[in-house]
Formats: C-alpha cells, structure tokens, sequence
C-alpha cells in the first residue's frame, strides 16, 4: 500500500472519528436556554422543546416536542405543537467560538389552532407583538400606531419550513372546528422588518388543495394579521359542505376552485379573481346543479372591522348573467351577507341546469328552449341561513314537452282550445322567497295564450313537495256571446268557487297544484280553499268560499268530473 493511500486513509478515518465524536464535545445544550429565550422574544409567545441533539453532517441542531403558548384571551391549549425542531447553524462560529448563528429552522408534524373570538380577532393577531408594544389603535389615517417603547425584533433567518403540518381552524363560541390536513409553509430570507417570499400549500377537507405563493412583511408588530400580503391564490376542488363553516342542515354544498390575486396594505385586504362553484347546492332537498356558477369578482375588506364590500361582480351560467354587489360581515360565527343580484335578458335555457340546486325541477320530459329571464333579488343573512327574495320574470318562453291542456282536459274541450304538447309562455312573474326550508312564490301571474291567465300563489318545500292555490282566468271562445259553451264555464266557475265578469271578461276557475315539480298534480278546488286569493288578487270571487263549502256538501262534483281528467267516484 502506498503512503498516499495510507494518508488518505488517515484522513478517512479522523474525519469519522470528528464526525462521530464533535457532538457529544460541544454542549449544545447550553443553547436551548437562548434558542427558547430568542424565540419567545421573537414571537411573542412562551417557546419551549425537549432536548437539544447536534448532527455535524446535517450541520443542525434538532430537539423534540416543540410548544409555543396560546394567547391568553384565547384559552390554555398550546398554540402550536410540533413532534420535532431542527435548527440549522453556522458549523465554524458554533465549533470554535461557540456562538450560535442560526440559519433556517425546519418544524414537523406541527399542528397549529387558529381561533376567532366573538369580537372577530384571531389568536394570531397577537404573534410576533413584542414586549412593550402597543395594542392595535386606529389613527386619523388609518394605519397602526405603535406604542413608543415597542420596535421590532431585529433578527433574520435564511429558511423557515412547516413540513406535513395540520391546521386547526374554529371559534371560541363555538366546538365545531374544521382540519386542515398535509400544510407545508416555506419562508426564504424571514426577517420581522423586511419583505420575505412565502408559500403556503394544504391539503383541503373533504378533497381538494389550496396554495398561497407571494411576498409578505414586514410583519405588523402591533396585529400580525395586518402583516402586508401580496400572492397568489389558487384553490382547488374545495367541498363546501366539508368546511365546517356552513350548516350541513341548511342544505348548502358545491365544489369551490378559485383562483385570485391578493393584495393587503395598511388593514385593507383587495381580492381580485374568479371563482367557479360547480355542482352547487343551495336548498335541502335540492340536487347538484349540472352547470358551474362562475363569478368575475373584486372585494375590498377591512382585516380591523371584519366586513368587506364585493364591487360590482359578474356572475353567469352558461349564456346567462348577472351583476352582483353588496356586503358582508365576518366578525360572528358566520359570515352574513347583503348581496344584490340584478340578470336582464338572461336566456331560459341556460339556467334550467341550476334549478335543481334551488329545488326546482322541469315536469317529466319538459324542457324551456325558448325564453328570457329577468331577475331582481336580494341575497340577506349568515350563509348558513341564507333567505334570497325579490321577484323573476319569464317572457316568451316555449315549455317543450308539457301539454297543459292534458293536465284541463275537460275544459280544453269546452272551449275548443287546443294547447298542444308545447306550452307557449307570453309572460310569467312572481314575487319569491327562497330560504332554507325551500321556496315560496306569491302574486305569481302567467298568461298562457291558449288557455288565458293563472293566477296565485304557494310553496315548494324542502322534499321539492308543491302545495299552490291557483286560479285560471279563462279566455272565451267566443268572444263573451251566450252560447252553451260559455254558460257552461261560468257553470264549472260557480261550482268550483270562481266566477264569471273577472278582468277581461273570462270565467274564474279555482285549482291546485299538488304533487311535485317533476311531477305536478292539477286538482279541482271543490273545498274553495283558493277562493280568498282569487278575491284578493282577482277581486271576483264573488262571494265563493261561502258558495264552495255549501256546493261541496251536496256533492256537485258530478259537474265538474272531467274538469282535470279525474273520475267521480
């Protein structure tokens, strides 16, 4: 062997023997009290680990069981939890000199809980606020003021990483909490007076994932929340139903993607992006809508008082849209909104996808592939009771599929009319109200050129059960000369409650609408129970609850038997 190779050998051998033995000469421990000491100034918070180990290889020093205290407002559970910390350093300073220059801090498994109180304020609001500083105060501009003994902490670290961590998210008024699972968390150049890239990655509940990549600091000492932001925000696949933040009972669900450009300065937070909510659902009781709902949307929110303002925003499905503005509050357990929606001229077709979502289906083999919709409505309390009201109208609409004169058979061979297996629409309006426990339509009016006008009003309930009291005005055939046909109807007008001499001179006819909206039921009101609406609303009842209640106990119903296709039994 030659003496080279011996001396590499040698060299070998030293260099294992420092690799295997330097750890156990330097009492890396004296450092934990400093480390803990830093790191509490640093956040805030009561930092505190196991034991410190030193690996030369790795160049770090690692310890177990990691803890930052909570904000005492916010209870006694820790904060932040970690199964192991590694600290890289400076190899020559710390062998030589011992003097601990820390380059990048490497958390695992960590799990943080980040809870709201009742006034809105988050338990991270408070980290990084030094001793001495000052709570938030608003001044005449606007911004943070600090008190005058506070400064920021003066130190940087090249790397800090949360790796595979789990996030915790809730309010104190509140047990329900939802999880955030496989969150990883890298900042390059981390220093608490300048500007430091960040990038934030999760895994969503319920599926889905979420990624933050942009600048942040310097952080606000006084309110880290208030730290200025400027990122990317991309989410994918989020389950509303799976968030924690909406009822389940309320029937709300969908799958969230967004994606938005964040940028917060001086408390103001302005979100510009699009979001696309596909499979949605907005009732209990309803199904999945098949179209997405996309919004082109920009908010302003203010991170001091928790509300925020959504600018002018467009929102569409397929060809149709609509512009939305209004507020929004943030500070209680739920969000509550106060949101207008304004569509014009929006095609029928296009929004028939939607309606199951609201609880609405089209009649067996229906379809609407003709028409326009208008819409005016008002979007109004927390998201997990949201009441939407205001009033729609469809015009020049062609329902293909549905006979109407099937479900009035008996009338649409008094009159001679025939309404064919397409229903033409010239008009249809109601007011409505859309809430939780399902939909409710009044002063609802549809003027059917082949059969005249229908009048009324009812509910569609959460198990998309229809219950409507209605009235249909009918067109003469003959123009109002007496004939048989016209004695006839005003007979059936008479019998079932109604009357003759309504606007325009047609006969009254009251009836219900049972069943559900798939499948309709067109019932004969031979208990006059339409009669005060038809007086409200028509001003020609005529006296018939009185009239109805009477006829019914002489059993008239032989006259009007083949009124909606029905036998007398």
């Amino acid at each position: 062997m030659s003496r080279t190779v011996r001396l590499i050998l040698v060299a070998v051998g030293v260099v294992v023997v420092v690799v295997l033995i330097l750890p156990f000469l330097i009492p890396v421990n004296q450092f934990r009290p400093t480390i803990e000491e830093k790191a509490s100034a640093a956040l805030g918070r009561k930092v505190t680990f196991g034991n410190l180990s030193f690996s030369l290889l790795s160049g770090s020093l690692s310890a177990q069981d990691l803890t930052i205290g909570e904000n005492s407002g916010f209870g006694q559970s820790p904060f932040l939890t970690a199964k192991s910390l590694k600290v890289g350093v400076e190899l020559v300073p710390l062998v030589f000199s011992k003097k601990l220059n820390v380059t990048g801090v490497t958390i695992d498994n960590p799990q943080v809980t980040l809870l709201r109180n009742a006034q809105g304020e988050w338990n991270v609001s408070s980290l990084g606020r030094t001793a001495g500083t000052a709570e938030p105060k608003q001044s005449s501009a606007g911004t943070n003021t600090r008190g005058s003994s506070g400064s920021p902490t003066d130190f940087s670290i090249k790397r800090v990483e949360l790796k595979n961590g789990r996030i915790i998210i809730g309010a104190t008024q509140s047990r329900q909490r939802s999880t955030y699972d496989h969150v990883n968390i890298t900042v390059s150049d981390f220093s608490m007076t300048s500007v430091f890239p960040i990038i934030v990655t999760a895994d969503l509940p319920g599926g889905g994932t979420f990624k933050l990549d942009g600048k942040a600091g310097p952080v606000d000492q006084a309110d880290a929340s208030l730290t200025p932001l400027d990122a990317k925000l991309n989410i994918s696949g989020l389950n509303l139903a799976s968030t924690g933040f909406l009822d389940p009972s309320a029937g709300l669900g969908g799958l969230l993607d967004l994606d938005a450009m964040i940028r917060s300065q001086n408390g103001y937070a302005e979100t510009n992006g699009n979001a696309k909510l596909s499979k949605a659902l907005l009732v209990a009781g309803g199904s999945p809508a098949s179209e997405p709902v996309t919004v082109d949307f920009n908010t302003k929110y203010d991170l001091r008082r928790n509300a925020g303002v959504l600018n002018p925003s467009t929102l569409k499905i397929g060809n149709a849209a609509a512009q939305l503005e209004g507020t929004y509050q943030t500070a209680g357990e739920n969000t509550v909104v106060n949101v207008k929606l304004d569509g014009q001229n929006m095609p029928a077709k296009d929004l028939v996808s939607f309606l199951p979502a609201l609880g609405i289906n089209l009649p067996k083999g229906a379809t609407l592939p003709a028409g326009t919709l208008n819409a005016n409505l008002d979007l109004t309390g927390p998201t997990n009771r949201l009441v939407t009201t205001g009033n729609v109208g469809l015009f020049g609409a062609k329902l293909a599929g549905f006979d109407l004169g099937s479900k009035l058979s008996a009338i649409s061979s008094l009159t001679g009319m025939q309404t064919g297996r397409d229903l033409q629409i010239e008009k249809l309006t109601t007011n409505l109200r859309i809430a939780p426990e399902g939909l409710k339509a009044e002063n609802f009016l549809a003027v059917i050129p082949a059969v005249g006008n229908l009048v009324g009003g009812g509910t569609i309930d959460s198990r998309n059960n229809l219950d409507f009291k209605m009235a249909a005005v009918l067109t003469s055939a003959t123009g109002g000369a007496a004939t048989p046909v016209s004695q006839a109807l005003g007979m059936l007008g008479k019998l079932t409650g109604g009357g003759s001499g309504c606007k325009g001179g047609g006969t009254t006819v009251p009836f219900l609408i049972q069943g559900t909206t798939s499948d309709p039921k067109f019932v004969p009101d031979v208990g006059g129970l339409a009669a005060n609406m038809i007086k409200s609303q028509l001003g020609c009842a005529g006296g018939a609850s009185g009239a109805a209640t009477k006829q019914k106990s002489s059993n008239p119903l032989s006259g009007l038997t083949g009124l909606f296709g029905k036998k007398n039994k």
